[in-house]
């Protein structure tokens, strides 16, 4: 039955991910595809110092990257996993549900404190290129903040798998892939308003021609939202961004305040066109959906590999049901997130240049279209030519000549005429 399950599901998963995702997001009926260039946009001195910049950041984040990784792999197939969960829960007595706080908390505390430095490190490079506005007071609170809800997370999940065994040994699989599946949908719904607000203050846009204007366009685009706020993003980023947040009635746009200071009208509609297109193709409910039998098909996997006893024996974990598995149900996460973030990636680049041809069929403005995806490039430090490697696992988005092509491309499609270059 485990094995059925999984097969079903992971089938299910993968055909949902190949149906929904725009492989073509410009079919471009015979025109050729314009290459990708930066020189063509981007001048010498901007290419070098996004280069400059990137070389500064990089070692940092793959640093801090790998080394999530490798120990989170180290302690959870390790004895020292689960010795660590034993010896936090013994001064209370060691049951399982304290080996399942403490536990988690200590785990997920080594791994957090063993990159910190290196987060550390990358934010001094990011305030030296002047991309990072914070204080080190805000900036540790802020990461105090995403380590207490990734805790949250983690306790509910591990109190849930780990209490299922306990509760039914041979079936906690599949109650864990419902209850894992149920959990994906109530984060996703619940993000926007418990968790943004941990990070930002949202205030309503003040009455003009741009605040109508947006609202105007949401509701022919045939996705209307029920306000437009400003995020006070200034107060730790120079970065400029603006997105859709969620559903039917509770549906906002939402601008960054750095944006609205520096960029134009139409640069500002532009920005919210392509988050439209989200919201449009309903790229969070299907990611959602997705995201939802993933899950669930990872806990079958799951429920497979820990009846495997020398995967227990590497881990010492002597029995699923006593708590001690912390560390091993986080390295197995890990590892499957790891292993899949390619694919991951691959689709949310797709679905990226969906958004941005939905911009260009919306406003039929490609002119604005690349001086915005120039001007977002340079100001958010963009890298404009990662290595391919890191490209396939980290990009979620095009890179910035990538969507300026594209908007070239559009225009040839539509018979208008082609963006000019901005370097002369």
């Amino acid at each position: 039955m485990l094995w059925v399950a999984l097969v079903v599901l992971t089938v299910a998963v993968v055909a949902l991910l190949v149906v929904i995702t725009p492989w073509r997001p410009l079919p471009t009926h015979g025109v050729s595809p314009v290459p990708a260039d930066p020189a063509r946009d981007f001048t010498a001195a901007q290419m070098a110092r996004l280069d400059a910049f990137h070389s500064a950041v990089r070692p940092p984040g793959l640093i801090s990257f790998g080394l999530s990784l490798l120990v989170s792999l180290v302690v959870g197939l390790s004895p020292l996993g689960a010795r660590i969960v034993k010896a936090v829960a013994s001064p209370v007595g060691g049951g399982w549900g304290w080996r399942v706080l403490f536990g988690s908390i200590a785990i997920t505390a080594i791994g957090w404190l063993v990159t910190l430095p290196f987060d550390m490190w990358g934010e001094q490079v990011l305030r030296r290129y002047g991309l990072s506005t914070q204080g080190w007071g805000s900036w540790f609170a802020d990461a105090g903040k995403s380590y207490a809800i990734s805790l949250v997370v983690v306790l509910i999940a591990m109190y849930g798998v780990l209490g299922l065994v306990r509760w039914t040994p041979d079936w906690w699989w599949a109650w864990a892939a419902v209850g894992g599946a149920v959990l994906v949908v109530v984060v996703s719904f619940a993000y926007p308003v418990v968790v943004e607000p941990l990070f930002n203050k949202f205030t309503p846009m003040h009455q003009g021609p741009l605040r109508t204007s947006l609202l105007r366009m949401a509701a022919e685009d045939g996705v209307p939202a029920k306000d437009v706020l400003v995020a006070d993003a200034s107060r730790r980023t120079t970065a400029l961004n603006a997105y859709v947040s969620g559903f039917g009635a509770t549906r906002r746009i939402v601008v960054y305040d750095t944006l609205l200071k520096s960029a134009s009208d139409d640069e500002v509609r532009l920005i919210v066109a392509h988050e439209l297109g989200h919201a449009k193709n309903k790229d969070v409910l299907w990611g959602t959906f997705a995201g939802a039998i993933g899950v669930a098909a990872f806990m079958c996997l799951l429920g497979l590999l820990l009846r495997w006893p020398r995967l227990l024996s590497w881990a010492g974990v002597d029995s699923l049901g006593d708590g001690t598995a912390v560390a091993l149900l986080l390295a197995m996460v890990a590892l499957v997130s790891f292993l899949t973030s390619p694919g991951q990636t691959l689709i949310s680049r797709r679905i990226e240049t969906r958004a941005d041809v939905h911009s260009l069929n919306l406003t039929h403005d490609p002119d604005t279209f690349v001086r915005m995806q120039a001007r977002l490039s340079v100001t958010n430090l963009s890298d404009l030519d990662p290595p391919p490697l890191l490209f396939g696992l980290f990009a979620t988005h095009p890179t910035g000549p990538q969507r300026i092509a594209l908007a070239r491309t559009w225009a040839e499609l539509h018979h208008v005429a082609q963006p000019p270059s901005l370097v002369h």
